[in-house]
């Protein structure tokens, strides 16, 4: 019996969720909470723990402390032994490999929850319809999925996880299996479906741009804890970590120390800044892609030589090794193409560095290159 009580309203929450397999903690206390029509993308490398919460949340594991809600509805609570089932949660699943049945057509794959559910024939061919029409393959009932594309299968999925209209949908990286340009192609299409259908989601991934593009929320995983939970534009923004920038791409990380009246990178004799105010310290800063333009070699830039570039809709990106450290390496954005083993200069917007450090972050710098 699933208790009614729970002081959140929101569409699904966590509260100090764990789970340990033996002595082994995989997620370690997490605290969401999901509003009704959002989309929160758990969002991290392999081993991380989302896949584990995503089976939590779906009520395929139960976990050994903390409490998860749905709607308002305790579905599990491991200090009062309350434990729903999946079929009681009210919930519809997109798996990675979708999980279509080949002997059933794409309508026979919609309408098998409905059959599960005990629904008579006119009613389960009225929403099994009602579905199709809503992802656009309503003409497409008796195909088989062998027939469909890699899209078109996804949709067969989305419609078969909506067709009984759950309170929440649930999916487990929909879009690994596909090629690179379709996979591409449907993340933009999804997040348009996710909205249109008006649905409340969870969407596991370890790809950074889905999420993004994607979610309202999302949250950076890892060593099964959260991160960071924050909008994409937060994120992008603000990381709150060098290891969420990093996961992120945002920029290159790098390290730091003030010495005789400049910021120079650890180890080296490279400046990076010149600070107004003398202090002593460390700190590990995000120079972003944005924040860095590319010039010839001259007084006031830094030298820098190509290690390797890769052309991107917006230009060519390159990772760039600064001369004079050993383990300084940086991302340049490049209308032209830059090859490796060339040297280049570069000069870095101070006003575009973060600082992972809140003392050294509320301080007055000035680029060498002004000073």
């Amino acid at each position: 019996m699933i208790s009614q009580a729970h002081a959140t309203a929101a569409a699904v929450s966590t509260a100090g969720v764990e789970l340990h397999y033996g002595a082994t903690p995989v997620l370690k206390g997490i605290d969401i909470s999901l509003s009704k029509g959002k989309t929160l993308a758990l969002l991290g490398p392999s081993g991380c723990g989302k896949t584990t919460l995503l089976r939590l949340v779906a009520g395929l594991l139960a976990p050994t402390k903390g409490s998860i809600a749905i709607a308002g509805q305790m579905v599990a609570d491991a200090a009062g032994g309350t434990f729903a089932p999946p079929e009681k949660r009210n919930l519809g699943m997109v798996f990675q490999d979708y999980a279509l049945w080949p002997h059933l057509t794409v309508g026979g794959n919609v309408s098998f929850p409905l059959e599960m559910r005990g629904l008579g024939k006119a009613e389960r061919q009225s929403r099994t319809m009602r579905a199709l029409e809503r992802v656009g393959l309503a003409a497409y009932t008796d195909r088989r999925p062998s027939d469909l594309s890699g899209g078109q299968q996804q949709r067969v999925a989305i419609a078969r996880a909506i067709v009984a209209e759950p309170q929440l949908i649930l999916f487990d990286e929909p879009l690994s299996n596909l090629d690179r340009e379709l996979r591409e192609n449907m993340v933009g299409e999804l997040a348009e479906l996710i909205a249109t259908l008006g649905l409340t989601a969870i969407y596991v991934t370890h790809d950074h741009s889905e999420a993004l593009t994607l979610a309202d929320e999302v949250a950076v995983m890892r060593s099964g804890l959260i991160e960071q939970l924050a909008s994409p534009d937060e994120l992008i923004a603000r990381p709150a970590t060098p290891e969420v920038a990093d996961f992120l791409r945002l920029g290159g990380i790098a390290e730091v120390e003030y010495r005789d009246g400049l910021w120079v990178f650890k180890d080296s004799n490279v400046a990076l800044l010149r600070k107004a105010s003398a202090t002593d310290g460390a700190a590990r800063v995000l120079l972003p892609v944005g924040a860095i333009s590319v010039g010839a070699i001259e007084p006031g830039r830094l030298a820098a030589t190509v290690l390797r570039s890769q052309f991107r809709g917006d230009g060519h990106l390159a990772t760039i090794s600064l001369v004079g450290t050993s383990d300084i390496e940086l991302q340049v954005l490049s209308r032209v193409k830059l090859r490796p083993g060339e040297g280049i200069g570069l000069s870095i917007d101070p006003d575009q560095i973060l600082w992972f450090d809140e003392k050294v972050h509320s301080s007055k710098e000035e680029s060498l290159e002004h000073a």
